[in-house]
């Protein structure tokens, strides 16, 4: 019954994305769902761009292994990212009509910028990709009883089919959808287990004090690992196409800004849940989590409640991963097309011939990160690094590109290859200092230096 109420979730899913392609006309219905989504649209689909399987599965296990310090970087730093960008990037991006993240850079900075600027947007992509999918193949696997790699695989093609029909309107309509069940299934299971557990008091006095540890010693080299975990999603993930595309799909400015706000209050509110469950295990099941804490959960629910608490609990988790996967997919195809193909191409395209690029991306994109999937497993990991990448080679030249008006292309190029090369030398050299913290200061001595010493004139943009 559990698998057979999986599937027609599934199957609902991909005729929800059919649906949704009647309005997909041209590539920026694909892109950016027409740039008309209402707020309850768009605040689901920003809340649903973090709410993943690292939410589910890698912060809650890490929460385990490592109490509440252990969690700075996801949900605290997600939270953190969705209000920074609320606050000081959408307007200032949303007035300047743009289809995708590279098309800043490219308005900003020129042409050649732009190239440099997708080259380090898209890839990272995959890991992140590859996370879900492989959360997607764990689920299917204590379902099911199949191999993961076998998960993963089926997973990738539902998803994959969906985004590939409907483009961001299907992943708006079905974000609002899941963001519903997600809820509806984490307030429901905390409730059971924490009755189970004889109350909310009992779970938590059974947790040692120090798992409840928010701040650092005063100790240089722990705070700069507190504010490198702060840092990972909460910068490195502003300039990052999916949050971008989504906020840009709002119907207005006001709207887009507003939907940030909200999101990053109910995200870091929800994203609360999953710890809280891992807590109600650990005090329940202690056996659980002795192999795998990733999949505790899951087996849990599989061992320990009813039909109807594990139709609910699968459901909320198949919509938290597939809604976060589908814009991870679509995300670096736009940038593909839009930033890559078409500059490139000797031929001007049409714009029958960017959709179809856009579509062809997202099967590249997809193909790619489910290999990965089918060879790495730890999600939260892979979720960490594809975020750092954009960290250190895009954060200063976005930021910097919107507030001060002396950056120049030369300084732009310079912060994104001396960031990457930095992080490079320092994850190399194994140091005990977080490799982003000194790979995001050259990034931003490289700016400055850049365009300072060649500082060519670059359009500005007012707001």
């Amino acid at each position: 019954m559990l698998l057979l109420s999986i599937i027609v979730y599934l199957v609902l899913t991909v005729l929800v994305g059919f649906w949704a392609s009647r309005r997909v006309n041209t590539s920026r219905d694909f892109m950016l769902a027409g740039k008309s989504l209402p707020l309850m649209l768009s605040t689901a689909a920003m809340f649903a761009t973090w709410f993943g399987s690292e939410t589910v599965f890698g912060a809650s296990s890490e929460f385990l292994d490592g109490g509440l310090y252990a969690v700075m970087e996801d949900p605290f730093g997600a939270s953190l990212c969705l209000f920074l960008f609320g606050s000081f990037f959408v307007k200032k991006l949303y007035n300047m009509q743009l289809l995708t993240l590279g098309d800043y850079f490219k308005l900003r900075y020129g042409k050649r910028i732009e190239l440099l600027a997708s080259i380090f947007l898209a890839p990272p992509y995959v890991g992140y990709i590859a996370a879900q999918l492989v959360a997607m193949g764990l689920i299917l696997t204590v379902v099911t009883g199949i191999p993961t790699w076998q998960g993963v695989v089926i997973s990738a093609f539902i998803v994959t089919l969906y985004t590939y029909i409907g483009g961001m309107w299907a992943i708006s309509i079905t974000d609002f959808i899941q963001s519903i069940i997600i809820i509806l299934g984490m307030l429901v299971l905390a409730v059971v287990l924490a009755h189970k557990a004889g109350g909310v008091g009992v779970v938590i006095s059974s947790v040692p004090e120090d798992n409840f540890r928010f701040l650092p010693q005063f100790e240089l080299k722990e705070m700069a690992a507190y504010v490198a975990a702060w840092s990972v999603l909460g910068l490195g993930s502003i300039p990052s196409q999916d949050v971008f595309q989504r906020s840009m799909s709002s119907s207005t400015a006001k709207t887009a800004v507003w939907s940030c706000h909200i999101a990053a209050v109910l995200y870091l509110t929800i994203a609360m849940l999953p710890l809280f469950i891992s807590l109600c295990i650990k005090h329940l099941y202690p056996e659980q989590i002795l192999h795998d804490s990733q999949l505790a959960l899951p087996l849990m629910v599989m061992s320990h409640t009813a039909l109807p608490i594990q139709i609910l609990f699968f459901g909320s988790l198949l919509s938290a991963i597939m809604s976060t996967t589908s814009s991870a997919i679509l995300a670096p195809a736009a940038i593909c097309a839009e930033n890559v193909a078409k500059p490139l191409s000797k031929h001007r395209f049409s714009d029958k011939h960017l959709l179809w690029i856009t579509r062809l991306s997202v099967l590249l994109f997809s193909a790619l990160a489910t290999i990965m999937a089918c060879m790495r497993s730890n999600i939260y990991e892979l979720v960490g690094e594809s975020s750092i990448l954009s960290l250190v080679s895009l954060f200063v030249p976005l930021t910097m590109g919107l507030y001060w008006k002396r950056s120049s292309s030369t300084g732009a190029a310079l912060s994104m290859v001396i960031g990457i090369l930095t992080w490079i030398i320092f994850e190399v050299c194994e140091t005990e200092w977080p490799s982003l913290i000194p790979a995001a200061l050259a990034s931003f001595v490289g700016m400055v230096g850049g365009s300072l010493i060649w500082p060519k004139k670059t359009k500005v943009h007012e707001n």
